[in-house]
Formats: structure tokens, C-alpha cells, sequence
């Protein structure tokens, strides 16, 4: 794969040629373990993500309305850290109201999550998705 994240493209490709989903479970593990560490600044109450089953913190922000929004986000679990991985992957390169106006579902569906992820972790990552378009949204009145 090229630079962190990997693209969209990439991950995609990589879904498909694992045809088991205990292999992309693997890899999402894999991709949790190249999340790169969240300043510990971060790593506080006011950037915990509510609705997630693990502890996850999220920061997000971007000089400007124009451009791209820098996402730091960790937790405490490993599969969640990969998750966090897919999420970077689709939202990386855009603006807040890119991030507000886009839908992440058909990617999601696309890597099988959506039949494959236990009812918690699924909320857990639509919380995810949720924090992220209201710190994108907070950018975009700023």
C-alpha cells in the first residue's frame, strides 16, 4: 500500500482479494495497528466519542472552510483503531463540507462491514461518522 491512509482504491481491492471475512478481519487489525498515535492532548474527556462500546477520542480540525480537515482519532481496541483506519480513508483530502455532504454508507456496505460488524461496533462506527460531520460542521460555521 502506498502512504498512510491507504486510499479508497486500495482498501477496496484488498477487500476483495480476501475472500474469508476472518482474513478481513485480519487485516483490519493489521490497519489498527498502523493508526499512528493521537497526541495524548487529545486523549480526554472532551474528545471521547459517545456511543461507542470501546473508548475512542476524535479531533478534527482545518484552517479553513476550503481546506482539507486533519483527523486525529485512537482507542483503546484494536479492530475499533482499524476502523478508524477505513474512516480516514474515505474522509482523508476533504474539506468540512465535503465531510458534512458525504456519505460513507455504500463504502462501508461495499468492504462488508455492514453484515459483518456485531450491532455495537456498527453503532460505534456510525458514532464515529456522527462526531466527525458535527466537528466538520463546527469548521464549516467557524
Amino acid at each position: 500500500m502506498s502512504d498512510f491512509p491507504p486510499t479508497v482504491d486500495e482498501l477496496l481491492e484488498t477487500f476483495e482479494d480476501l475472500q474469508e471475512w476472518d482474513e478481513r478481519y485480519d487485516f483490519i487489525i493489521d490497519l489498527g495497528r498502523e493508526l499512528p498515535e493521537m497526541p495524548a492532548e487529545y486523549q480526554d474527556a472532551d474528545h471521547i466519542v459517545e456511543g461507542c462500546m470501546s473508548t475512542v477520542w476524535m479531533h478534527a480540525q482545518s484552517e479553513d472552510a476550503q481546506s482539507p480537515m486533519k483527523i486525529d482519532a485512537d482507542s483503546d481496541s484494536i479492530i475499533v483503531k482499524g476502523l478508524i483506519v477505513l474512516l480516514l480513508s474515505f474522509y482523508n483530502g476533504q474539506t468540512p463540507g465535503e465531510i458534512v455532504e458525504s456519505d460513507a454508507s455504500e463504502y462501508l456496505k461495499s468492504l462488508g462491514l455492514s453484515q459483518h460488524l456485531s450491532p455495537q461496533r456498527r453503532n460505534g462506527l456510525f458514532s464515529m461518522i456522527k462526531r466527525l460531520k458535527v466537528l466538520a460542521a463546527m469548521a464549516v460555521a467557524s
